[in-house]
Formats: structure tokens, sequence, C-alpha cells
């Protein structure tokens, strides 16, 4: 019996100093793929091939799936805006821009809010969660970071002549399309399927079809709905999940990359040139995902170089922020959050 490579140590937590060196304190374990622009398997950390959940990673396929169901079609212009696009393939903080957003797409589709399924959810972004709850306010549907997407499906099931009462149904046409298109996208077949934290259905597949998913989304022609999302992702990065979260600040700082992160620990970055990572930490903990997706994407050659034309100084140190986010001892700096790759 052959048993897979199971996850190996690809992070480290470091706290102060031990004897003149870097204090370890915790290490993260985990699953790290990486594909060269052809599609070939050029960094393996792990078991890629497994099943696992791919979280709100999955997001900008889902969106093409929306697309391609007909989502234009709710529109006058007969083509959804690219900002209304991004926060359907978005897991929002739930600041302002992100909520007329979401009810700009439901007052297109002629609903309220009423019509999210989501859970009722507090704002992911402290300030805005505070503000919220300052004036009175609670948890609502609108306000979880999921309702982007619910917004999306709510829409395409009005342009499509489908029920919206039970869209989240895993045998409802909505969800059998994205269940087909992620599919397709990734090249795997659906290995289970089960419930996600906003309640659409979630579908099991590897890290390495994830990786394969995205990367085809950049690599497709300009224009068709796999296109469209991605780029509606580098429009406007700051809709993905919101300033300061780390998909949002990697989109901000490196030119054409689009990245998404998921729940559990689960991180998918794509490059312009079609290079390709997905990570999967072992415990959950997302805080490693943007750091070890980085160093794949450095350990494949992947990341522009400091003397590229338009690169900053900014951009350089804010790559180098979120390659190693601090950590902090009584509001200060005392250590950083570090990938370490096998090999």
């Amino acid at each position: 019996m052959v048993v897979p490579e199971g996850p190996q140590v690809v992070a480290e937590v470091v706290r102060g100093l031990r004897g003149g060196e870097p204090f370890v304190e915790s290490l993260h374990h985990g699953t790290v793929v990486g594909l060269a622009r052809d599609g070939s398997v050029a960094l393996r950390v792990g078991a890629p091939d497994l099943p696992m959940f791919p979280r709100s990673s999955v997001k900008p396929m889902q969106a093409v799936a929306i697309l391609r169901a007909g989502l234009d079609r709710v529109f006058l212009s007969r083509h959804v805006p690219t900002d209304l696009l991004a926060i359907v393939a978005s897991s929002h903080s739930g600041a302002g821009p992100h909520l007329v957003r979401v009810l700009e797409i439901l007052s297109v589709a002629g609903v309220s809010t009423d019509a999210l399924q989501c859970p009722a959810d507090l704002p992911l972004d402290a300030a805005a969660a505070q503000a919220h709850l300052r004036a009175g306010g609670s948890a609502e549907p609108i306000l979880m970071n999921c309702s982007g997407k619910h917004a999306g499906m709510i829409a395409c099931c009005v342009a499509a002549g489908w029920p919206i009462e039970n869209y989240l149904a895993p045998d409802h046409p909505l969800q059998l399309a994205v269940r087909a298109t992620i599919e397709d996208l990734c090249g795997v077949e659906i290995a289970g399927t089960t419930v996600d934290g906003c309640g659409a259905p979630l579908f099991a597949l590897s890290l390495t079809g994830l990786a394969r998913g995205l990367q085809a989304m950049v690599q497709a022609e300009r224009g068709s709905e796999r296109r469209r999302v991605v780029d509606a992702m580098r429009a406007h990065p700051e809709l993905i999940g919101g300033l300061g979260l780390p998909d949002t600040e990697l989109m901000r700082a490196v030119p054409g990359i689009v990245a998404k992160n998921g729940a559990e620990g689960v991180t998918v970055v794509a490059t312009a040139d079609g290079h390709a990572v997905a990570v999967k930490i072992a415990d959950g903990n997302g805080r490693a995902g943007i750091p070890v997706a980085i160093a794949a994407l450095n350990r494949l050659g992947a990341l522009p170089a400091r003397d590229i034309p338009g690169r900053t100084e900014t951009d350089m140190a804010q790559i180098a922020f979120l390659a190693a986010p601090v950590v902090l001892g009584g509001g200060q700096p005392v250590g950083s959050v570090r990938a370490r790759l096998p090999g």
C-alpha cells in the first residue's frame, strides 16, 4: 500500500530571538502546487491531487458560471459592469463601496435584500462593523462576505427565468451549471459535495485542479466569460476582499496578478503570464496562505523583478510585507510569518 505524501511544513511563525536566531513559535503544515505556463506541474509539496474543499477561492470560477448562465441579460447594456462582476467574485469585507455594488445588482434584478439566502453577519471590516453597530444595526445577510456572489446568483436566475426561492439547492439549474463550469475550467471531476459557510453548494476538487482553473481564466481569450472575470478582479482589487486584506493588496502591488483567498487556509494565485499556484494550509489558518503563495511564485521565477518599468519602492515594500507579515508584541513588530518551502 502506497501512502500519499501528507502536508509538509510550509511556513513558520517567529517571535523574538533565541541565541541570536529567530525563535520559531509555531509551524504551519500545508500542500502547495505550482504550474508552469504550459500547465505542467513545476512545484509540488504534499499531495495536491487529493480532494479538498476550495471554499471561497473558487468564487472566480463560480462567477464564470454565473456569466455563462446569462447574468449579462439582466443588465440593459447587455454587459455587466466590471465593478459589479468583481463583487460577484468577491469575499468582500462589508465596507460601503462593497454594499453599494451588491445593492445595485439586486436592484437591477428587481429584488430586495430579502431574496438573499446567505446567513446574517456583520462586516469583516472592523471599522465598518463598529460603525454599523453604533448606528443600532445588527447582523444582516447583505453584510455577509459572500453576499456579492449570492446577488449575482439571484440576478442570473432572474435573467434565465429560473426560480430564486431555491437557488441554493444542489439540483437547481444554476448550481448544476456552476458544477459543470468548475469541472470544465479545472479539468477534474467533482469528488464530493457539501454546503459552504454561505449556504451554497461546495464542491470538492484537487488543489492542482484549482490552480488549473485560475490558470485557464488568465490565459483565456480577451472578452470571453472566463477572461472577463479575472480582468474585472484586476480592475477592482479593492472589491475582491477589501483594503488591507492580503489577496487585495497582492493584486494592488503586482500588475496583472489575480489572487483569491478562501476559508480554511486556501489560496490560489495566477500571474499575468500564466503561472499559477494554489496553497492549502492544513490547520486552516489563513495567515500563511499569501506568504506561501508568494514564495511558490518566487520559486517558479514568476514574480516581476524590482527593475521592471513602473515598479515602485512602495510596491516592493508591500510585496515584502505580504511575504512575511509582522507578528506584534505590545503593538510593536517582534517577528513575522514566513514561508518555509521544502527543497
